[in-house]
């Protein structure tokens, strides 16, 4: 379910990521080990996440995803194996709702959410990300993950 579309600024949020591109079929199995992956890495150089994983993608997917999985941090990470520092960049105007309940209800949000920006006559960037400020991670019932969803503007 779709909550509360708006349109917000962002800033610049510095993090540790890994870039991958894979069939949309595989989502799923590479997320989970590339966080982990992640945190190892902050971990082994005392460094924590000062935010929630985010998904952010470069294009619109249609046979694969092409994204960077990552972690919020307050200062760059030193790139180790797959993890390179990254960023989510600041946006004067970012659509922006929070889809709530299990993910396999995200591509139904993320289609509402398209409708509401076409109805508002926005148009949008390339880009796109997805916050995971409440899942698996720290609520047992699906029903209550939240989703946060971000789409630039153009200018």
């Amino acid at each position: 379910m779709l909550h509360a579309p708006e349109v917000i600024a962002t800033d610049n949020l510095h993090a540790a990521v890994i870039h991958l591109k894979v069939p949309c079929e595989e989502m799923q199995q590479v997320f989970g080990p590339a966080i982990d992956e992640i945190v190892a890495t902050l971990q082994a150089q005392g460094l924590e996440p000062v935010g929630p994983a985010f998904a952010h993608h470069f294009s619109v997917p249609t046979t694969h995803f092409d994204f960077e999985v990552g972690l919020p941090v307050a200062r760059p990470v030193s790139p180790t194996g797959r993890v390179k520092a990254g960023e989510l960049p600041a946006c004067p105007r970012v659509a922006h709702a929070t889809h709530v309940g299990p993910y396999d209800g995200l591509s139904a949000s993320w289609a509402a959410f398209e409708s509401w920006i076409s109805d508002q006559a926005l148009s949008t960037a390339q880009t796109f990300w997805e916050s995971y400020t409440v899942g698996p991670h720290n609520e047992p019932s699906p029903a209550k993950w939240r989703t946060d969803l971000y789409r630039p503007l153009d200018a």
